[in-house]
C-alpha cells in the first residue's frame, strides 16, 4: 500500500476580501506535496485571489486581507511574527505575463532570486542558475547568450526564464498564475511538459482557464464559481464523474 503523500498546503474556512468586496469566500482545501493542483473556474470567481493568498500577495493590493487559516506544512503563514519575504521564497509565484527584468541579461535574471538572502559565491551562482535552466527546459537554447538581454527571447522562453527564476530559490511550493494563456501551443506543450517534470520536486498549484490543459497536466482539480470552491477531487474523477451539477456544468461548456 502506497503512504498518501503529506499535506503541503491548506487553507481553513479561507475568506479573502479587498475591502468591503469578498472575493473568496469560507475554502478549505488541502493540497498534497509533489502533485500538480490546478484551480479552474470562470473569469471573476475568485481562483486568481485564492491563489495570491497562498503567499501573501494578495495584501499588497489596496484592502487586501483574509479572515480563516492558510497552513503552510501546518503553520499559519498569516499568524504574527511570520517574514513575508522568507515566505516567498518558500511559495514562489509565476505571473500570467512573462516578467523578465529588462535591464538584466538572461543568467541575471535567474540570479535575481538568490539576491534576498546570504551572497554566494560566483561559481555556485553559475551553477544555481545553469541547474534552474535546465529544470526550465531551457539550457540548451541560451547557454551561449546568457549575457545577452532577456528581452530578446521569445515570450514562450521568456515564461520558461521566469520558471526557472523562481525555482532557482529554491522554494517548496510554485504558484502559477494562468502561466500559458500568452503562449503559443507549441509553448503551452513544453510548459505542461516541465511541470510533470517539476512535481517531483516541488508541489505546484496552477490557476487555468484551458479545460484541456488542467485535463493533462493535473492531478487533482478544484472549481471555483463566484468566490467559493464548488468541487475539488482527482482530475480523473472531476472531468468523468463529477459530483455537482455546476462543475459539470462548467466543464462541459454549458456556462463560463
Amino acid at each position: 500500500m502506497v503512504d498518501a503523500p503529506p499535506i503541503r498546503f491548506a487553507t481553513e474556512k479561507l475568506t479573502a476580501m479587498y475591502g468591503k468586496f469578498t472575493a473568496v469566500r469560507d475554502v478549505s482545501i488541502q493540497f498534497p506535496a509533489n502533485q500538480v493542483h490546478a484551480l479552474i473556474g470562470p473569469s471573476g470567481c475568485g481562483k486568481s485571489t485564492f491563489l495570491r493568498t497562498l503567499n501573501r500577495m494578495h495584501e499588497i493590493r489596496g484592502g487586501g486581507w483574509i479572515a480563516g487559516k492558510v497552513l503552510l506544512d501546518g503553520h499559519d503563514i498569516y499568524a504574527s511574527g511570520i517574514d513575508v519575504v522568507a515566505l516567498r521564497r518558500r511559495v514562489g509565484m509565476v505571473f500570467q505575463k512573462p516578467t523578465p527584468f529588462p535591464m538584466l541579461s538572461i543568467r541575471d535574471n535567474v540570479a535575481a532570486g538568490l539576491r534576498v538572502g546570504p551572497r554566494h559565491p560566483k561559481a555556485e551562482v553559475d551553477a544555481i542558475v545553469e541547474r534552474a535552466l535546465r529544470q526550465a527546459s531551457l539550457w540548451e537554447e541560451v547557454k551561449d547568450r546568457l549575457s545577452a538581454s532577456a528581452l530578446g527571447l521569445s515570450g514562450g522562453q521568456q515564461q520558461r526564464l521566469c520558471i526557472a527564476r523562481t525555482i532557482a530559490a529554491r522554494p517548496e511550493v510554485i504558484l502559477l498564475d494562468e502561466p500559458t494563456s500568452a503562449l503559443d501551443p507549441q509553448s503551452t506543450q513544453r510548459v505542461e511538459e516541465l511541470l510533470f517534470e517539476l512535481k517531483q520536486e516541488f508541489t505546484i498549484i496552477i490557476v487555468t482557464h484551458n479545460m484541456q490543459q488542467a485535463a493533462r497536466a493535473s492531478d487533482s482539480t478544484s472549481f471555483f464559481y463566484m468566490g467559493k470552491l464548488i468541487e475539488t477531487g482527482s482530475t480523473k474523477q472531476m472531468f468523468t464523474a463529477p459530483r455537482d451539477p455546476q462543475t459539470e456544468a462548467y466543464i462541459t461548456g454549458r456556462f463560463g
